[in-house]
């Protein structure tokens, strides 16, 4: 059971030398007390030159990130980048600028406990802007049982006169979405109290000049150095003893690598003895194989087609190139409707525009699933760069099945039918299915009709709760989850280092939470007007724009410019 093993494309970025990875680690070295002795007032305005420098920056982002990935100026793969690249880092900025102002310790909008005694937050909407833009929205973190809702450690402690030694961070980034690795920083920065040392995943590594022009700030006071190169870079980074901590966003298998060594044999005797070829701490972020649970309701014509759209945009986003990208379409057998649902969505995917397959071994693995299901069913054309959105129907619900247990990283979505006369007893079965057969505990998502809501209301309530992800979307893809950034995002809590899975640990979270398990995130049934990860948006480009523009300067009178974008989708 696994994500992908991805093989290194060439250089695009010529590789950082050994010895300038070590002078920047020792750079950071000398500057990590610097760092945590820096007061919040100085901190803000380092976090503001950033939001300047990064607005700066963003249209030259984007364009070599379309570029990249075989996107054309104006279109909606343009659009994309801005909101999976600057957009995202800008809003992460603003909301830690927030947080900071309010000493660290942010005032969440509720709080409530459950029956249960769980704590659960709620941190979105928080104010005019929130709900005039994601009307209908609302967003929860859910702390981890047992625990209280404390916020904002690093802050505390200081307030407290308690002082940690500082620490150097190494951040390995992902290569998928361009916001990943500088979002990354920012948790290290500003909620753990680390200092980075930042290498580029060899995939989009061409982001990171971009990086450093927008936090050039904290990269010329030695609080931020980025460099450059693959596995011989990031294997002397992860031994450097100066090096204190680990986050990594991709494979669990660089992730085993790192930790118990990089031959199988080692790896297997390591663990099964708990020794580590390399003690230190780390987090991580590694993927997952991404269930779509649909709920049996009463869907008119237009709920079937919006949420055709909604599904295969959960695919087709980014090439299908995203941990969070729809994998397990988890249909009810009984349901009346099952088949002219399956049916729009197929027209969906059919018409969908055909992304470049940029992510390294696309190919192979979408192959090594056509062996295993020679009844795949191509929606599209297949070229030397283009994997064609697939679907593969009727996979059996059993542990252990290829397409549960492996993460495609491509455009196939696997299609699995589990029983239940009604709602109800479709949930009871249907969470425990993805808790235990799909790989995997990142994020996850269901659709379900408002009737179906009301009259079931303790049954949905209780499959949210059952759910062991650390993101969940109702009625919304999981993206917006990762997006959002008052919300957690990482894996669901309890995976030992031996059994990693989708990792441990969580970034994001800019209201703080000292203990957060996991977030979820709820929209309306329909949402209006059509959200900006939908495939066939037809302002997308505009949209980005205007939404980063905004995260840097939100106020009233940037309101309506967004709203115009958006309802040109």
């Amino acid at each position: 059971m696994s994500s992908p093993d991805f093989p290194e494309p060439p250089p695009s970025v010529p590789p950082t030398s050994i010895e300038a990875c070590d002078a920047a680690v020792e750079r950071l070295y000398a500057a990590r007390d610097r760092w945590v002795a820096t007061a919040i007032p100085t901190r803000l305005a380092l976090l503001r030159r950033c939001a300047e420098d990064l607005q700066a920056a963003a249209a030259d982002w984007v364009a070599a990130a379309a570029r990249a990935k075989g996107h054309a100026p104006g279109s909606a793969g343009e659009g994309e980048e801005w909101l999976g690249g600057p957009m995202t880092t800008m809003r992460n900025v603003r909301l830690l600028i927030e947080a900071l102002e309010a000493g660290g310790q942010p005032q969440p909008p509720g709080l409530e406990r459950r029956a249960d005694g769980q704590w659960v937050a709620e941190v979105f909407p928080a104010n005019w802007k929130d709900r005039a833009l994601f009307t209908g929205y609302t967003a929860e973190v859910w702390i981890e049982p047992g625990a209280e809702p404390t916020q904002g450690h690093i802050y505390r402690e200081k307030a407290a006169g308690r002082t940690p030694e500082g620490k150097v961070s190494l951040v390995l980034g992902a290569g998928n979405q361009s916001s990943i690795g500088p979002m990354d920083v920012l948790y290290k920065l500003f909620v753990e109290d680390e200092v980075v040392v930042l290498k580029m995943n060899p995939v989009n590594e061409y982001v990171g000049p971009y990086i450093e022009r927008a936090f050039k700030c904290l990269v010329d006071q030695d609080y931020l150095k980025v460099v450059y190169g693959g596995a011989e870079q990031g294997a002397y980074l992860c031994q450097h003893a100066k090096v204190h901590t680990i986050h990594i966003t991709g494979s669990e298998k660089t992730h085993d690598a790192i930790i118990w060594g990089s031959d199988p044999k080692e790896q297997a005797r390591r663990k099964a003895k708990g020794e580590p070829a390399l003690d230190k701490p780390i987090t991580s972020e590694l993927g997952a194989v991404t269930p779509l649970i649909v709920v049996p309701g009463p869907w008119s014509d237009a709920d079937i087609e919006f949420q055709a759209r909604h599904a295969a945009s959960m695919v087709v986003h980014n090439g299908s190139f995203n941990c969070n990208a729809a994998k397990v379409l988890v249909l009810p057998r009984q349901w009346s409707l099952r088949d002219r649902f399956l049916a729009a969505l197929r027209a969906q995917l059919s018409k969908a525009r055909a992304r470049k397959a940029y992510y390294p071994g696309a190919q192979k693995r979408y192959e090594g699933f056509l062996e295993h299901y020679p009844h795949a069913e191509a929606l599209g054309p297949r070229a030397e760069d283009v994997v064609p959105w697939t679907l593969i129907p009727d996979v059996p619900a059993e542990a252990g099945e290829y397409a549960l247990t492996n993460e495609a990283f491509c455009g196939v979505l696997a299609v699995v039918d589990i029983d239940g006369g009604d709602a109800a007893d479709f949930l009871s079965q249907a969470v425990p299915f993805c808790n235990d057969t799909v790989w995997g505990t990142l994020s996850c998502m269901m659709l379900v009709h408002p009737v179906t809501q009301r009259e079931h209301a303790k049954a949905v309530d209780r499959a949210i709760a059952d759910l062991r992800y650390g993101g969940i979307g109702v009625n919304v893809w999981a993206g917006l989850v990762y997006g959002l950034v008052v919300t957690t995002w990482g894996a669901f809590p309890g995976h030992p280092l031996e059994d990693i899975r989708s990792g441990r640990g969580s970034v994001h979270n800019t209201y703080l939470f000292d203990h957060p398990q996991k977030s979820v995130v709820k929209a309306p049934f329909r949402i209006k007007p059509t959200p900006p990860w939908f495939h066939d948006h037809g302002n997308l480009a505009e949209l980005g724009r205007k939404l980063t523009d905004f995260e840097a300067n939100p106020s009233w009178l940037a309101v309506p410019g967004v709203a115009v974008a958006a309802l040109k989708g």
